[in-house]
């Protein structure tokens, strides 16, 4: 093959490319970001409807991506509608709610965050290349890290205990590396590179919030078993 493919790039051209991407992942973040927590404050119906549109959404790309195999249409049914009861369940809490929604959104963001600057910024060896050629260890250390940190954030802030939080967090983190992990291997199966291109610098919803569902459904069966279908909020952060 002749000419310059995408692996044949210069380090210039690869560095440009890694700072528009950044851009874009940072413009994204100030739009979106705001958007969810003002959503996630006010919670009743506008949370109620921003968790409605987007777990469609999922559904959709998943249906995209997929095409039309039964089973794994059923998978993605399956899929969007824990990650929609999860939000919604968390948020009900008239107490706890908002703050749980809240830690579970700053674990997964910060682990988002670690995970992209540590495995750009030291590499190293790679998580799991057949699935996930980009990540590596030093990632997913970074992202647990920071997901730790958010933890003792709102334990120093009176809002749980800090072991019990710092515990949650790492179930929460695991979990959204292992969420982020499954869409690549469901991408790769049938060929695809992104889910899609609603989100600037992240591709699709399913590629921004991979992570999310599984933590959150995580979540919500932790906050359920220990505080009630009316306490989802306060048995997940209070210890």
């Amino acid at each position: 093959m002749t000419g310059v493919t995408q692996d044949d790039s210069t380090p210039k051209q690869a560095d440009d490319r890694g700072l528009r991407n950044l851009l874009m992942r940072v413009l994204a973040a100030l739009v979106l970001i705001p958007v969810a927590i003002f959503a996630a404050y006010t919670g009743g119906w506008l949370w109620f409807g921003l968790v409605t549109l987007v777990s469609v959404g999922l559904f959709l790309e998943w249906r995209a991506i997929v095409g039309n195999h039964v089973g794994w249409i059923g998978l993605g049914v399956v899929y969007a509608l824990a990650a929609f009861a999860a939000s919604i369940v968390v948020r009900l809490d008239p107490v706890w709610g908002f703050s749980a929604l809240m830690f579970i959104l700053l674990v997964v963001w910060m682990t988002d965050i670690g995970g992209y600057f540590a495995g750009r910024g030291i590499g190293g060896p790679k998580l799991w290349p057949r699935v996930s050629p980009k990540k590596t260890w030093a990632g997913a250390i970074g992202g647990f890290v920071l997901s730790l940190a958010v933890a003792a954030g709102f334990a120093m802030n009176g809002l749980g205990r800090l072991l019990p939080l710092l515990m949650v967090a790492t179930v929460l983190t695991v979990l959204s590396q292992l969420g982020d992990l499954f869409e690549s291997a469901v991408k790769r199966k049938f060929g695809v590179k992104d889910s899609g291109q609603i989100i600037p610098g992240h591709g699709g919803l399913l590629d921004r919030l991979d992570g999310y569902v599984f933590a959150v459904v995580a979540a919500a069966v932790i906050g359920l078993l220990r505080g009630g279908a009316d306490g989802v909020g306060r048995g997940l952060m209070v210890w």
